[in-house]
C-alpha cells in the first residue's frame, strides 16, 4: 500500500512539473506568438548586461564604492577597535583615509576585472530561463553568482592585491595599524585585507547587478530593447 502511495505521488509531482513547462512554453510575447528558450535566455542575458554597463560601472569610478552606501566598504569586524581607537587619539583623519583607500582598491579591481565578468555572463546557458524569469526578483542574478562567484573570486584577488600597491593601500595601513598598535593597552591586529576587500568587491558587484534586474522587472521604462519588453512581459502576466 505504501509503495502504491509512493508511485502515485511520484507520478503527480511528475505530472505537475510537465504541466508547468508546458505552460510556461506557451506564454504569450505579446504579439500573438510565443517566445522560445533561446529568446528568453537572451533576454535575461540582456537584463544582466545591463546590470553591469548601468550600475557595476559605476563602482569604477571615483568613489564608486565610497560615495555609494549601498556597496560602500567599511571596516571588518577585527578592525573596528583601530578605527574607535586611532579616532580616540585625535587620528580620525588617518582612520577615514585607511576607509578610503579600502575602497579606492576595490574600483580599481572591479575596473580591471569587469571584461571578465561580462565573458562569464556570455558564457551561462539558460536552460532554465523560464524558472529564472517567473522567480524572485534576484532570480538572475543570484543565479548568475551561483555560477561564477569562485572564478571571480580568484579572478579579483590578485587584482585587488595589486590595486593596494597601486593606490598605496598597503603603505597607508601599514602605517595605520602600526599607530594603532602602538597605543598603549591594545590588542595588535594583522588582517588580511586582500581576502576581505576581494568578498566586498564581488558583494558589491552582485548589489549592483541586483538593482537593475529589479529595476527591469518592476519598471517598464527601464527595459531598453525590444527584447527585454517582450520577455519580461512574460512575467507581468504571470
Amino acid at each position: 500500500m505504501i509503495k502504491r502511495i509512493l508511485v502515485l505521488v511520484i507520478a503527480i509531482q511528475f505530472v505537475g512539473c510537465a504541466e508547468l513547462q508546458k505552460i510556461a512554453s506557451q506564454l504569450p510575447n505579446g504579439q500573438g506568438g510565443v517566445l522560445t528558450q533561446e529568446q528568453i535566455g537572451n533576454g535575461l542575458r540582456q537584463a544582466l548586461d545591463n546590470g553591469i554597463q548601468n550600475q557595476v560601472t559605476k563602482l569604477t569610478a571615483k568613489d564608486g564604492f565610497y560615495r555609494n552606501e549601498l556597496v560602500k566598504i567599511i571596516l571588518p569586524e577585527e578592525l573596528q577597535a583601530v578605527d574607535k581607537g586611532l579616532r580616540k587619539v585625535g587620528l580620525g583623519n588617518l582612520a577615514d583615509e585607511g576607509i578610503k583607500v579600502l575602497n579606492r582598491a576595490a574600483e580599481g579591481a572591479v575596473k580591471t576585472a569587469t571584461p571578465i565578468f561580462v565573458n562569464a555572463v556570455k558564457e551561462i546557458t539558460f536552460n532554465d530561463a523560464k524558472n529564472i524569469l517567473l522567480g524572485k526578483q534576484n532570480a538572475a542574478t543570484s543565479y548568475l553568482q551561483s555560477k561564477t562567484n569562485d572564478k571571480l573570486y580568484q579572478s579579483f584577488s590578485p587584482v585587488i592585491s595589486q590595486s593596494f600597491a597601486k593606490v598605496g593601500a598597503d603603505k597607508i595601513w601599514s602605517n595605520l595599524i602600526t599607530r594603532y598598535n602602538a597605543i598603549p593597552f591594545t590588542k595588535n591586529v594583522n588582517p588580511d585585507l586582500t581576502s576581505y576587500v576581494t568578498k566586498q568587491a564581488l558583494k558589491g558587484v552582485f548589489t549592483m547587478i541586483e538593482v537593475e534586474e529589479k529595476g527591469i522587472r518592476e519598471k517598464v521604462g527601464l527595459r531598453n530593447t525590444a527584447l527585454l519588453q517582450k520577455v519580461f512581459a512574460l512575467q507581468d502576466n504571470r
